[in-house]
């Protein structure tokens, strides 16, 4: 079965790929994706700018079944920043380096670096949303980058079960239990109950 993604993020996208391949479902991304407009994410949650990119990607893609997700991450010391402007934390063109940046400096010295990895998947069809599907993990911020794997903040995302951070875990580590991995499982058991996988 192929069900169409739409993400400009290829490490998303590669996630998204893995976590598929397992279940044996096909994950392309909609033909001509580069030359859509993207739509403005003005939700105040993750649900909502999954929901209406969802909705909005899926009208480009007639009768074929289309997921967007909205993702990031909660520092609780941060009152849950970045949130859902994590990929854009230090600006529209701030990338990963700064985001990671502005983190560690917003945080200091602060003693509690808890904070967590969201995912939401929204599913759509035609202009409609059917379903969405939401995925967490817990873990707490280091005081330095550590590790090149991963992206975002993985450097800097430490996950106590591993003792390490996802920047340090392999690919194989990560998605066995990533918020993207959970989240797209969801959408697996979805699709699987409404027997759309036969």
């Amino acid at each position: 079965m192929k069900v169409y993604c739409a993400t400009g993020n290829q490490g998303k996208l590669r996630e998204f790929r893995v976590a598929a391949e397992i279940e044996g479902i096909e994950v392309e991304t909609i033909p001509g994706l580069d030359s859509i407009l993207p739509p403005e994410e003005t939700g105040e949650t993750f649900e909502v700018n999954a929901a209406l990119k969802a909705i909005y990607y899926s009208k480009f893609a007639v009768s074929e079944l289309v997921f967007c997700d909205d993702s990031g991450l909660e520092v609780d010391a941060l009152d849950r920043a970045p949130g859902v402007v994590s990929a854009r934390y230090a600006g529209e063109h701030g990338g990963d380096e700064a985001n990671n940046d502005l983190v560690l400096a917003n945080l200091g010295s602060t003693v509690d670096r808890t904070a967590r990895y969201v995912a939401v998947i929204a599913l759509a069809k035609d202009g409609e949303l059917l379903a969405s599907f939401r995925g967490e993990v817990e873990g707490s911020i280091t005081n330095v980058r550590r590790g090149a794997n991963g992206f975002g903040y993985d450097p800097l995302f430490f996950y106590p079960p591993f003792g390490c951070t996802f920047g340090e875990a392999s690919t194989g580590q990560k998605h066995g239990v990533s918020h993207r991995a959970k989240a797209f499982r969801e959408l697996i058991a979805f699709l699987r109950a409404a027997h759309t996988l036969g």
